[in-house]
Order: C-alpha cells, then sequence, then structure tokens
C-alpha cells in the first residue's frame, strides 16, 4: 500500500473534512462543492459470519459453522415441501382461459402515429398476437411453478398422491408445460409473420390465421389443463394433519366400528353403514381434552392378504402408520358381524402390531353387547386347529383390551380416560423427536394433508 492510498476502514475514519480538504492522490484534481458532506458507505446488509481453519494448507469451515447452514438448509426443506397441497393454484376451466385470453388479444390496438394503413395493420396484428399468447401461457406458467415436484413432498404426500389419484396422474402439469411451449413457439412464429407483411390485406389475412391455429392448439389440448383442475380441487379438498399435534389412528378389519368410535371420541362425522369399506379415504377429527387439542383419523379398514393384493385403501392405511408420527387404537370386533372372521382379524391384528410396533397402542373390543359366552366361529374355521393365544382372542381380544359399547355406552369413559393418557405420551415423544435448533427457525406449524 502507498502512502498516498487509504484502505476502507481509513476512510471511514477520517473526519469529512480532512476527505474534502487533503490534496491526496484519492482526491487530485476534484474540488470540494461547499457545504458538501461525506458519509460512510455500507456494501453489505449482513456481515459475514463462517469461521474456517486451515487444515493441511486449505481454508475449511469449522464443524459449527457446517451445522449452522446444515441447520438454515433443513429448515428451509421444511418450509418448502411439508403442507404442499395447501399452497396449490387456483386452476381456471380450458374454456375460460381462452376466451378471456381471446377478449384482452383483440382490445390491442396499433401503436400511435403510424400513418401507412398497411404497416398500422402489421403492427397491430403482431401486437394481438404476441398478446394472446402471452394471456394464454402466463396462467399455464402459473401450474407448473406452483405444482410441487413429487419428489420434493413429505413421503406420506407421495403416498396419498398416488393411492388418491392414481400412477401418474399428478404428473399432468408436465402436459400443461408442453401445451405452454408450443403455444409459445405457435404464437412466435405467426406475430413475426404478421410483421413481415407487405399490405393491409395480407397483414388482416395472418392476423385471422395466428388467432385460429392458436386456438385450434388450445381446445385440442386444453384437456391437460382442466385434468390438472380436478387434482389440484381432489388434493386442496382433503383435511389438514398436523404433524406435530398428537394423533390417534384406528386401526382394524373393515366394519368394525373404527367410525362409530370416531365419532364418540371426536368432532369427525363419519359414514356408518354395515358394509365393507365404508370410510373411502381418511377422516380427520378433533379432540379437546384437559385444554389439549389432538387429532383422530379414522382409515380403511384392512383385510387379511399380502401386501401386493391389497387394495389402495388398505395401501393408504398403511401409508398412515408408515409415514405419520401416530398412536394406534385397534379396532376388534369378535361378534361375527364386521365379516371377517375372529381368526382372520387375530392374524391381521399380529401383522400390524409386529410391523408397526414402535408406535403407542390401545386394543377395544367393540360392540361387547352382543358379545356371547360362547365364542363366534365361522363355518370356515376349526377350532380344534386353533392354539391357546387364538382360542383366549375369540373369548376376550388381547390382553389389556378395553370392552366397549357404543350402543349401550359401555366402557366409553374409561376409553376416553386411556386415548387422553396416550396422546399425552405421544405429545411427548414428539417433543423428544423434535431436531435440535431446527424448529426454533419455523415460524408457522408443519402441516401436512390426508
Amino acid at each position: 500500500m502507498t502512502s498516498g492510498s487509504f484502505t476502507l476502514l481509513q476512510l471511514w475514519q477520517l473526519p469529512y473534512s480532512t476527505l474534502l480538504f487533503n490534496r491526496t492522490k484519492l482526491c487530485k484534481g476534484l474540488y470540494p462543492l461547499p457545504r458538501m458532506k461525506i458519509y460512510p458507505l455500507c456494501f453489505s446488509k449482513q456481515m459475514q459470519t463462517t469461521t474456517y481453519e486451515v487444515v493441511k494448507g486449505s481454508y475449511l469451515e469449522t464443524s459449527q459453522t457446517k451445522h449452522e447452514n446444515k441447520t438454515k438448509e433443513t429448515a428451509s426443506e421444511i418450509l418448502d415441501t411439508v403442507g404442499a397441497f395447501q399452497k396449490l393454484p387456483m386452476v381456471m376451466p380450458s374454456v375460460d382461459i381462452l376466451y378471456s385470453s381471446l377478449r384482452k388479444a383483440k382490445r390491442i390496438a396499433p401503436t400511435k402515429g403510424i400513418a401507412n394503413a398497411a404497416k398500422r395493420e402489421k403492427n397491430k396484428g403482431a401486437k394481438q398476437l404476441d398478446a394472446l399468447m402471452k394471456e394464454l401461457t402466463l396462467p399455464l406458467r402459473t401450474y407448473k411453478d406452483n405444482f410441487p415436484n413429487k419428489r420434493q413432498l413429505h413421503p406420506y404426500e407421495r403416498s396419498l398422491i398416488e393411492l388418491t389419484l392414481g400412477d401418474g396422474n399428478y404428473e399432468e402439469v408436465g402436459k400443461v408445460d408442453y401445451l405452454r411451449k408450443k403455444l409459445v413457439s405457435v404464437g412466435k412464429e405467426h406475430a413475426s409473420l404478421c410483421a413481415q407483411s407487405t399490405t393491409k390485406r395480407e397483414a388482416e389475412e395472418r392476423l385471422v390465421e395466428g388467432m385460429r391455429k392458436l386456438e385450434e392448439i388450445f381446445l385440442s389440448d386444453g384437456k391437460a389443463v382442466d385434468d390438472l383442475m380436478q387434482i389440484a380441487k381432489t388434493l386442496r379438498a382433503m383435511p389438514v394433519v398436523d404433524l406435530e399435534m398428537p394423533t390417534l389412528c384406528l386401526v382394524g378389519a373393515p366394519n368394525v366400528g373404527k367410525s362409530s368410535l370416531v365419532r364418540i371420541l371426536s368432532t369427525g362425522k363419519p359414514e356408518i353403514c354395515n358394509y365393507p369399506f365404508t370410510t373411502r379415504g381418511i377422516l380427520m377429527g378433533h379432540i379437546a381434552l384437559s385444554y389439549q387439542n389432538f387429532q383422530v383419523t379414522d382409515t380403511p379398514g384392512i383385510l387379511r392378504r399380502r401386501d401386493e393384493d391389497r387394495n389402495n385403501l388398505e395401501k393408504l392405511t398403511l401409508a398412515v402408520l408408515s409415514h405419520l408420527p401416530t398412536a394406534v387404537l385397534f379396532v376388534h370386533d369378535l361378534t361375527g358381524e364386521c365379516g371377517t372372521s375372529p381368526s382372520d382379524q387375530f392374524l391381521i391384528y399380529q401383522e400390524i402390531k409386529e410391523r408397526f410396533s414402535e408406535h403407542l397402542w390401545i386394543d377395544v373390543v367393540s360392540k361387547c353387547d352382543l358379545l356371547e359366552e360362547s365364542p363366534v366361529l365361522y363355518v370356515t374355521e376349526n377350532a380344534e386347529d386353533d392354539n391357546d393365544e387364538l382360542l383366549k382372542y375369540r373369548k376376550v381380544g388381547p390382553d389389556g383390551a378395553l370392552r366397549v359399547s357404543v350402543t349401550n355406552e359401555v366402557g366409553l369413559n374409561e376409553l376416553k380416560n386411556r386415548v387422553h393418557e396416550v396422546l399425552v405420551s405421544q405429545s411427548a415423544r414428539l417433543n423428544i423427536q423434535k431436531p435440535e435448533g431446527i424448529m426454533d427457525n419455523i415460524s408457522s406449524p408443519r402441516k401436512t394433508f390426508i
């Protein structure tokens, strides 16, 4: 550094009068203005906080800095990907987009001051075609940008898309983007042709031809927009579950009485009928106990069969248990009225309990007012083949199971108390599992859809 040069820090510390009147190389050839004041400049809104250490002659970030950066990235990822269905855009019907775009484009006037009729007409035609192309493609761009990539979604949301919409249907947004690119290409081509017209009549004809072509393409491929509108409606209509609120998931064979218990325990109002798979999706209800709020989910029934043979409703139940932090209330019906034999329910129960053993658990034997002294035996079953565990299950259900009857209101208070205890434990478990430092950076609750 030469004697006549200054660093920024030195310039900052000098009084403004010195900067004005000192004849250094910095101000050589410059003349101070009267009453002029110079203030120090700040070129950064935030100071750099990254710290480094020297390792084998190289500068590497310290472990503390790496941890801070990783924490910020994780928090950002949570904010961007969880609860994506809530942020889906409102998709307009394709016919509304088309006719609205045509009306706006036809109102575009030529640039003022063009005296020549041919030049004025080709100017108007090029502008109208460009406007139509932009009006048609702007909403399509919005849809593409605001429908999240399925791979970035919460694992449960990904399962929900596949099981609710079917494989490949969510990718309809890709067809919408293909339509947008096609409209941009054709619109620019015809606007350019119209701008090159030599006569007024030629400009008029090219304008009509360009409008017709764009309308034809949109009508031909606009079904992709309408399909996307239905997908957005389906996903947005699903109830919300807060991943940080303790949740109780009711599981069991079809028609064992899960929906009746949901009505008793929460604000959820499921359909209750005497046939399998009454619950055709996930129903969300809420419980308020001792000034605490909890969630309850009613799930479709599970049958005794291999995973590859299960329908999408059964897979939806397994997805809830796999991807959401829930406690389980498993419902058993030993009366024979549900359509699934007690021995089959026992095998289903064993399988689910083994697969999801890390979940907090409550067992309930429903419809106890209909239970008889002798256990129910289906025609297809042979009691002599039963082991001691199954024989006991036929009579009283699994060890520690609560016996309830919604009809006679038997055991309901005991069930509510037990549910409250389990959900309080689930709440404590969720608080323990929160990653250190991440939740402090998140201002809004993490939510997803079911």
